[in-house]
């Protein structure tokens, strides 16, 4: 139930700010407000939800300050991944990563749809940030950067739909890519703070 209603958040069938009609949602899956509630409180804990006293519960909106405050979090947490990817992974690790480099290069060519493209492009820049994660292999810094995505969902495309953001992306990926190919942790970590910093500025 939290994964479904997580989905609809993250699609904006329900919208930021929103209130959720905890009945209306009952009966369209046809269980009890009991599973329902506990699904709402799941996604509280993870920021995706606010619950007001006697109000109910209400898709999060998330603030320029909320969206500044997740972007720094990020930042630090990935370079510091980004640092030890450079100097443990295997050749073999650098090269899924570099597959999926690929894949970010071809999903960045522009379609007929925008939409679309801009969606393909979201998915696999995920798939990349995650695998470098996985790589670093720290799961409680894999827990924090998960929490804190979802949160950064809630704006997820806007920094993307600014003209030419996905270029810029693209191009800081490049940056980090031959960084990483350099096996040189510092300046891996510097260009994914950079990478960082762009995006939350396309997003403000």
């Amino acid at each position: 139930m939290a994964e479904l209603l997580r989905q609809r958040i993250f699609k904006r069938e329900l919208e930021p700010g929103s209130w959720i009609d905890e009945l209306k949602i009952a009966e369209e899956f046809g269980i009890s407000r009991t599973p329902l509630r506990e699904a709402l409180k799941v996604l509280a804990a993870e920021g995706l939800v606010t619950m007001k006293v006697r109000r109910g519960a209400y898709v999060t909106e998330v603030s320029q300050q909320d969206l500044a405050d997740v972007y720094h979090l990020l930042s630090l947490l990935e370079s510091d991944a980004a640092g030890v990817v450079a100097t443990k992974a295997t050749d073999a690790e650098i090269k899924e990563l570099q597959a999926l480099h690929k894949a970010l290069e071809a999903a960045a060519k522009p379609g007929k749809d925008k939409a679309a493209t801009t969606d393909q492009f979201f998915a696999v820049n995920e798939k990349f940030h995650m695998r470098l994660l996985e790589i670093a292999n720290n799961r409680w810094r894999d827990q924090m950067v998960a929490d804190l995505r979802k949160v950064m969902k809630l704006n997820r495309h806007n920094s993307l739909l600014k003209t030419g953001r996905i270029e810029e992306s693209l191009a800081e990926h490049r940056a980090i890519m031959d960084a990483l190919a350099a096996r040189d942790p510092a300046l891996t970590a510097q260009r994914m703070a950079e990478h960082f910093a762009n995006g939350l500025e396309a997003a403000t």
